[in-house]
């Protein structure tokens, strides 16, 4: 029985488990992106091809992960809300955090 090969990526301040053909939503990286673009992430922690595991201190020099953006959005809304009993004191405001949708196509 052979593992799937994975990598541990870092991006917008959050580490993701990635594979192969995997669907993930990250933070929205800064820069004009449109759907369809290809985007390499640089930040590798850990491969893993199912026989070695590569750790990084703390990123594994000359590894990559490259990704195909399949969807552009926003998640669904937050409501924020501040109160203060007694005092007549309510604030709402509304949050929708922007995503992208990205399959991962090969792990370097």
């Amino acid at each position: 029985m052979s593992k799937e090969e994975f990598a541990i990526i870092q991006t917008g301040g959050k580490q993701y488990k990635v594979s192969k053909g995997s669907l993930v939503s990250i933070e929205k990286i800064k820069g004009e992106y449109t759907k369809g673009d290809k985007i390499s992430f640089d930040k590798v922690l850990l491969v893993d091809d199912g026989k070695d595991t590569t750790i990084g201190t703390p990123y594994i020099k000359g590894a990559k992960v490259d990704a195909e953006i399949v969807e552009i959005g926003r998640s669904r809304k937050i409501m924020v809300i501040k109160y203060k009993q007694k005092s007549r004191y309510l604030r709402r405001n509304g949050h929708r955090q922007p995503f992208f949708r990205v399959k991962i196509t090969s792990i370097k």
